[in-house]
């Protein structure tokens, strides 16, 4: 069987909106409920560094920090419960991942701003080079939104000719790396899933 090709193959799926996409929002408006939020930090005009996760923060010497940890520390230190070292930046420096439905329709801008992060719109996987160790959108027919996956190979035609890719829970995926076991994967049509 040959694969089909992937113009075709995109026209005949149905177009379903897109997920809402990232908008970064400054920690220091929010101040609270940090632990396990992903997010982005950096200095203005210098750059921005993401896929961290935060911790609750930390008052010391009147200035305010956030403990920040890699994503795969977060969810090691959560899944096996034990203590991981993360260095406090001033929460001046740290942006949260806010999941904007709001900003769906806006145009995206290829120019932007050094001041903060830019927004990230999701992608059509078809839009993508390569797409293993992505993040990803899953979504479904009633357009419910599922994060946290990860794409674990790239596009293939599956057993019924959509198609398709393997995606992990985000924990499985980092499990992989501190355990060495291979991730529960599943495999899902590519059309229901956008690269975050």
């Amino acid at each position: 069987m040959t694969s089909p090709d992937w113009d075709e193959w995109a026209r005949r799926q149905w177009t379903q909106r897109p997920p809402a996409p990232i908008v970064p929002v400054a920690a220091a408006a929010r101040r609270r409920d940090l632990r396990g939020r992903r997010i982005i930090v950096g200095l203005p005009g210098l750059g921005w560094r993401a896929d961290l996760r935060a911790d609750d923060p930390v008052v010391q010497a009147s200035r305010t920090y956030v403990p920040v940890l890699s994503e795969h520390e977060w969810y090691r230190a959560e899944a096996e419960q034990i203590e991981v070292f993360a260095p406090l930046m001033p929460i001046e420096r740290v942006w949260l991942e806010h999941i904007d439905p709001s900003a769906v329709d806006s145009t995206v801008e290829r120019l932007v701003s050094l001041d903060a992060p830019p927004r990230r719109d999701p992608t059509q996987i078809r839009d993508v080079p390569t797409v293993t160790g992505r993040r990803l959108v899953r979504m479904n027919d009633e357009g419910a939104e599922q994060r946290d996956l990860r794409a674990v190979t790239e596009p293939y035609t599956g057993a019924g000719g959509d198609i398709c890719l393997r995606v992990a829970p985000e924990l499985e995926w980092y499990r992989w790396v501190w355990s060495g076991h291979a991730p529960m994967t599943m495999e899902l049509p590519v059309h229901l899933l956008w690269v975050e």
